[in-house]
């Protein structure tokens, strides 16, 4: 029995309930919130498995079979959260307080918030007496995808394939509100960049600090190579999703992309700020090491790069456009050194769920519709995607009481919270899509 509390307020309860688990990555310790979920679910129905690489951090795999084989949808999450400074903020990020309209707590956004949307619809449903006419409906919610999924969705996808595999799958990403030049969306995550993080090295001869001349200063090599680079970005590299993205926004065929994202711009230059690093290669130095002595001229200097790269292109296509940047690597002044090579991958807005998802959206926000984007970070579904490509994933929790601008700010960042009401209409939504996909 789900007592007497409506769906709604059964969200906010459960999701004040995960905030009080701390589950900082590292070290995570995701166990106990595994097991309460998974009590929930077992008794809504649900056969519930905890599995993982680590016995503290296990991920959570709920069932809910069909009468006969079908296609699977999965509702998918993250109970692991990044760190919060307890001085930085206005309320205790562990305590899930409820004050003006608002979940307060680390996680309300990333992503607790729909964790708990998700458990608390699917519950109800079972509880109800719903089974799949065909196929299945799983939960799977994860452990550390906020350390790289190492042993969490990585884990399951590489090692125990078929206890996830899945047709259909939504997660996290998208799904608020984008009011743009007259028009309404809610976003629709289709796919996540690539990863190509990598160090820029240069070399040189180590000398005493003393005598500057007597050495051959790494780091004063770096200085020239990244004065060349001065945080210019390569062109723009031709992509279905984030093409689509702009000829959704604005209305019709765009012609070339950069003309397209200024278009953007001129209008709404958040926006723009957001998807113009969707449309190519991205570098971003944020690390530097030299000498580790203040009195030794370093032979060595390493900078360490954030890559991202558009969906299906790799380590080459890097290469390439840092040449345009800074000049060649063979024969140059620098060389590189890998350290990721993450291909980015994408699902088309198309079939029974990307119909299912406008289906809800004009319902809840009539004119509304949805704006498809490839996100320049990464999710989890990135490795369902891999593992098995016919499978659709997309990001989607949809709000509509707090758009794109005012939610992006506060993931990551002190006083992170989620409105009331969009908890209530994310409930809402994870209950009602699988009868829909999978019969009623």
């Amino acid at each position: 029995m789900l007592g007497a509390l409506d769906l709604g307020e059964r969200t906010v309860e459960l999701l004040q309930q995960l905030i009080r688990f701390n589950t900082v990555n590292p070290p995570g310790n995701e166990r106990p919130a595994q097991e309460f979920l998974a009590k929930r679910l077992t008794d809504a129905g649900f056969e519930c498995e905890l599995l993982g690489p680590e016995e503290g951090r296990p991920n959570l795999i709920a069932r809910l079979p069909g009468e006969s084989p079908g296609p699977v949808l999965a509702l998918a999450g993250h109970v692991d959260t990044v760190l919060a400074e307890p001085s930085e903020w206005s309320v205790d990020p562990w305590e899930g307080e409820l004050r003006d309209g608002m979940v307060w707590g680390r996680g309300a956004l990333d992503m607790k918030g729909q964790v708990a949307s998700e458990v608390a619809g699917a519950e109800e449903l079972a509880a109800s007496g719903w089974r799949p006419p065909a196929g299945e409906l799983m939960l799977i919610v994860t452990a550390d995808e906020e350390a790289g999924a190492e042993i969490g969705a990585r884990w399951l996808c590489e090692e125990v394939p078929e206890k996830v595999r899945c047709d259909m799958i939504v997660n996290e990403g998208a799904g608020e509100a984008l009011d743009f030049d007259g028009r309404r969306f809610h976003t629709l995550c289709v796919g996540e960049k690539g990863v190509f993080r990598f160090n820029l090295v240069t070399e040189g001869i180590a000398g005493h600090a003393s005598m500057p001349a007597m050495g051959d200063n790494a780091l004063l090599k770096m200085v020239q190579v990244l004065s060349r680079l001065d945080g210019r970005q390569p062109e723009f590299d031709e992509n279905g999703a984030a093409r689509g993205t702009l000829e959704a926004l604005l209305g019709g065929q765009v012609g070339d992309l950069r003309s397209g994202i200024e278009r953007v711009r001129s209008i709404e230059p958040r926006l723009a700020d957001q998807v113009e690093p969707m449309l190519g290669v991205t570098f971003a130095p944020t690390m530097a090491e030299a000498s580790r002595k203040i009195n030794v001229v370093p032979s060595r200097c390493t900078v360490r790069v954030d890559c991202r790269v558009p969906p299906g292109l790799g380590e080459d296509h890097v290469r390439q456009r840092l040449t345009e940047l800074i000049g060649p690597e063979e024969g140059g002044d620098y060389r590189i050194e890998f350290r990721d090579d993450t291909v980015g991958n994408s699902s088309a807005l198309e079939g029974p769920l990307a119909d299912a998802l406008a289906g809800f959206v004009e319902e809840w926000d009539p004119g509304a519709r949805l704006l498809p984007y490839v996100m320049p970070g990464f999710t989890d579904s990135h490795w369902f995607r891999k593992a098995f490509p016919e499978c659709v994933a997309y990001g989607f929790f949809p709000q509509r009481s707090m758009t794109m601008f005012e939610t992006g700010p506060l993931i990551h960042a002190p006083d992170e919270r989620i409105a009331v009401a969009d908890l209530e209409l994310a409930s809402s939504f994870y209950r009602d899509l699988p009868p829909r996909l999978l019969g009623r």
